[in-house]
């Protein structure tokens, strides 16, 4: 597709949000693949495991459908009253990472985004994606892909589930659960929070991209022909989405992109073009303020600067 088409109706922000209903659709039903909405009952299984100073984490287990079930870990600040409803930051690991190893993170490899938030007073959800195990989530995908899904379809699903226990916490503003990804996670940031409306924002870490040319190009060594990544090759993406597209469904909800200058994923080059796209786009529906790009002087991690401005920002929430 290359920019939204001719089915949108771009003059105002109300006739957007009709109008983008049906890419929406098409993007979830014949791209990504849809399953049936979550069919077990919300019979949620915690368990106290991490006791900070500021906060304590629970481990989660979220039926989804029959033998399948979503996961994570839950910070709550300990400074919560009784009654009080506060923000979410939903924080998605990257590839071959894990709900633990978000919460985890060494500060000597990389920023520990998760409990930082925590520290700052946001209720914060690590879950667990299914990208991990090597080969064994890629034979997932190639399995599902006959049946018109691929591993977003999943995903997806799980994160519904994920939102409506959520959303039923007595310590949350359903209105207020904002995302934020990095790498795999990046990816899952501009695909989930795309077609579930209960996501009030997005960012998207170390993985924006012009996708097209990330998975084809044979001129540039970190381009997906040479490495073992072959469940990057999504069906139809090339003629419908690129990046741009799938964050222009976001509008008129907040956007952003965070982008370290030595994160070998891409050059600032081909994530600044595909960009532009989107904020022509939210300029164009008269919302240039409610998305954002940060570049900064790094690799392949969270910055955390300008994207906690932004989520303190955009879900209400006081700077400490």
């Amino acid at each position: 597709m290359n920019s939204i088409g001719s089915k949108a109706d771009t003059s105002s922000i109300e006739k957007w949000q009709q109008s983008k209903e049906w890419y929406r659709r098409y993007l979830w039903e014949e791209v990504i693949g849809k399953l049936p909405p979550p069919s077990e009952p919300i019979d949620v299984r915690t368990r106290l495991s991490y006791d900070d100073p500021h906060w304590r984490g629970y481990d989660v287990v979220i039926p989804v459908w029959p033998d399948v079930f979503a996961s994570g870990v839950l910070l709550l600040p300990k400074d919560l009253k009784p009654g009080e409803r506060r923000p979410v930051v939903v924080c998605q690991h990257g590839l071959e990472g894990t709900a633990e190893s978000a919460v985890n993170t060494n500060p000597a490899r990389r920023r520990p985004w998760v409990s930082e938030l925590a520290d700052r007073g946001f209720v914060v959800y690590a879950p667990q994606n299914p990208y991990i195990g090597h080969e064994s989530f890629r034979v997932l995908m190639r399995k599902g892909n006959p049946l018109k899904l691929s591993l977003f379809s999943f995903i997806l699903g799980q994160h519904q589930r994920t939102l409506d226990w959520l959303s039923q916490q007595p310590f949350v503003d359903p209105s207020r659960i904002g995302f934020y990804g990095i790498s795999y996670g990046g990816k899952t940031a501009v695909r989930v929070p795309t077609l579930l409306d209960k996501y009030a924002l997005s960012i998207c870490s170390a993985d924006f991209n012009e996708w097209a040319w990330k998975t084809v190009s044979i001129d540039k060594p970190f381009t997906y022909p040479f490495t073992i990544e072959y469940d990057m090759y999504e069906f139809d993406f090339r003629s419908t989405f690129n990046y741009g597209e799938l964050a222009e469904l976001m509008a008129p909800r907040p956007f952003m992109v965070e982008r370290g200058d030595k994160d070998t994923v891409s050059i600032d080059e081909w994530v600044a073009y595909e960009y532009a796209k989107v904020r022509r786009f939210y300029t164009n529906l008269g919302i240039p303020e409610r998305t954002e790009i940060e570049f900064f002087n790094g690799p392949h991690t969270i910055h955390g600067v300008g994207t906690y401005h932004f989520l303190h920002r955009f879900l209400n929430w006081p700077e400490p």
